[in-house]
């Protein structure tokens, strides 16, 4: 089934036990994230896989009559609820068979097609009227506009303030009109301003970018573009390549924004799936819903928005003003020091009626974000084999925050072929990110960790089989050499073959005789050993 809204999914998880509604008072700054945390690292129980359950707190302090949702993905269980699957390979079966359909060779077999095709064209947003809308139920504007009444949380003691950490941040591409639909981290500065935390290499950072491209000629220098949009400091004085009339002249432009916050669970998700920058969310959502989500016009500027969220969040984004952000306790399991970035002004707000506010908070792992990071790596599984069809499995372990560790099984072929694979995982889109990646082969189970290790231990000679290299790191990475590049490592654990320059004999693997596993698994209980 596809949820309409936040409020259904939160009906079906109260449905199925996953649900705790808590009504004891309980701060916004700093309690609810210590008790989502010990929540979410909950061993497995009888009822229920490791991770805790979803937690809707009915008494938030300061915020009389609000609420406040919190670690809703934050199981196996959950995550599978949320996509309605049984199993998140079953998403990437699904994609697998949009990507490799089978080929049509009588008229039956392209008859048998027409009903997949047409699958795929109801999978697209549509825009509803706006009296049909939930998100309009209230609308404020003006004076009226006040982002402190919303329980925004404070997850760490040394973070900047309260941050809005499960946003959809919606943008149009200003070339193509493509809609982008993100998950950046919102520090909230006063009653109509947060920071936007558009990391350089994010979409919505490129889209503005390229607005500053289109507002001045003379922006063309990549160093200049990038000192006026993140990392950089506005109020240094302009370079030999930028004039103070530009300056001036970009500050008055704006880049139009608008802000979901508890959208139904495909769309938030669809906002942290490394899609292709030509493929829409809202499409996405689509297809993990398998019915369109419904959209309606913004209030103040020239978006479309989910139409059943909780919050909409309206305003713009001035080109070439940047404040000081953070820090923030962040997935890495440390905190991200202060920077500059990009300042949301927000001109309108609106909402439904007594809203739900949705929020997350990220830290040491595992948290609610490794389930979402997991489903991320089941779905994007296709997409790599779609360029690297040698790749059987990769596993994104959760310790390593998605962006330092890669596991990677593939089907060996050549000479050299795990250094191929690391090199087109450092090709492809957000995986570009990825700081360390393992290379085993097919017949080890990435999944298994102590099965790697035992592979990768064994099979390598540190300095025959560990390759560097230099390029873009995430900007979270507080140990690079500069903010956003640094090294990158690459670990072949696979088999050594004659072609490599591997002479020695490599030995089999243990294994025990399939007749004699067989003839012990039917002794086995009589046995008694347990």
């Amino acid at each position: 089934m596809a949820y309409k809204d936040l409020r259904e999914w939160i009906a079906r998880m109260d449905r199925a036990g996953e649900l705790v509604t808590i009504s004891e008072p309980v701060s916004p700054y700093l309690e609810m994230a210590e008790i989502a945390d010990r929540t979410s690292k909950l061993p497995a129980t009888a009822k229920r896989g490791p991770g805790g359950p979803a937690l809707l707190f009915t008494n938030v302090v300061g915020h009389p009559g609000a609420m406040v949702l919190m670690n809703q993905f934050g199981s196996e269980s959950r995550m599978k609820m949320a996509l309605d699957v049984d199993s998140l390979d079953a998403i990437a079966e699904r994609i697998r068979t949009l990507l490799h359909p089978p080929t049509p060779i009588t008229m039956m077999d392209k008859l048998k097609l027409l009903p997949m095709l047409a699958q795929v064209g109801s999978f697209f947003p549509k825009t509803i009227e706006r009296k049909d809308a939930a998100c309009k139920q209230v609308i404020l504007k003006g004076a009226d506009v006040d982002l402190t009444k919303l329980p925004v949380l404070t997850t760490w003691p040394q973070d900047g303030g309260p941050f809005i950490t499960l946003p959809c941040v919606i943008t149009r591409d200003k070339k193509s009109g493509k809609r982008n639909v993100g998950m950046y981290r919102m520090q909230v500065y006063d009653k109509n301003s947060t920071g936007m935390h558009w990391q350089r290499q994010k979409n919505a950072a490129e889209q503005l970018r390229d607005r500053l491209r289109a507002a001045s000629p003379d922006l063309a220098s990549a160093v200049d573009l990038m000192a006026l949009t993140a990392g950089g400091t506005a109020s240094a004085p302009p370079s030999d390549t930028v004039s103070t009339q530009t300056i001036t002249a970009i500050k008055g432009d704006r880049m139009e924004v608008a802000v979901a916050i508890g959208t139904d669970p495909a769309t938030t998700f669809s906002a942290i799936v490394p899609a292709p920058p030509e493929i829409e969310e809202y499409l996405i959502a689509g297809f993990l819903r398998q019915k369109p989500v419904e959209l309606v016009r913004a209030e103040t500027v020239d978006l479309e928005v989910p139409a059943h969220a909780e919050y909409i969040l309206e305003g713009f984004v001035n080109l070439a003003e940047l404040k000081t952000e953070g820090p923030f306790g962040d997935h890495t399991g440390f905190y991200t020091m202060t920077d500059d970035y990009p300042v949301f002004h927000v001109t309108c707000i609106t909402h439904r009626k007594k809203p739900i506010y949705a929020a997350t908070v990220v830290g040491k792992p595992p948290m609610e974000d490794a389930w979402m990071g997991k489903a991320v790596e089941r779905i994007f599984l296709p997409l790599m084999q779609l360029t690297m069809p040698e790749i059987v499995d990769v596993n994104l372990p959760a310790a390593g925050v998605f962006h330092n560790l890669m596991i990677v099984a593939i089907r060996k072929s050549y000479a050299g072929h795990a250094r191929k694979v690391m090199s087109g995982i450092w090709a492809m889109g957000q995986a570009m990110f990825t700081k360390c990646i393992i290379v085993v082969d097919e017949d080890c189970d990435v999944q298994d960790l102590n099965e790697v290790t035992l592979r990768t231990a064994n099979n390598i000679d540190p300095e025959r089989d560990i390759q560097f290299t230099l390029g873009p790191v995430d900007s979270l990475d507080h140990a690079s050499r500069l903010p956003n590049f640094g090294s990158k490592m690459g670990v072949d654990a696979t088999r050594k073959w004659a072609a490599e320059g591997f002479t020695r004999q490599w030995p089999p693997m243990l294994t025990m005789d399939a007749a004699v596993k067989a003839k012990v698994d039917g002794m086995w209980k009589k046995l008694g050993i347990g």
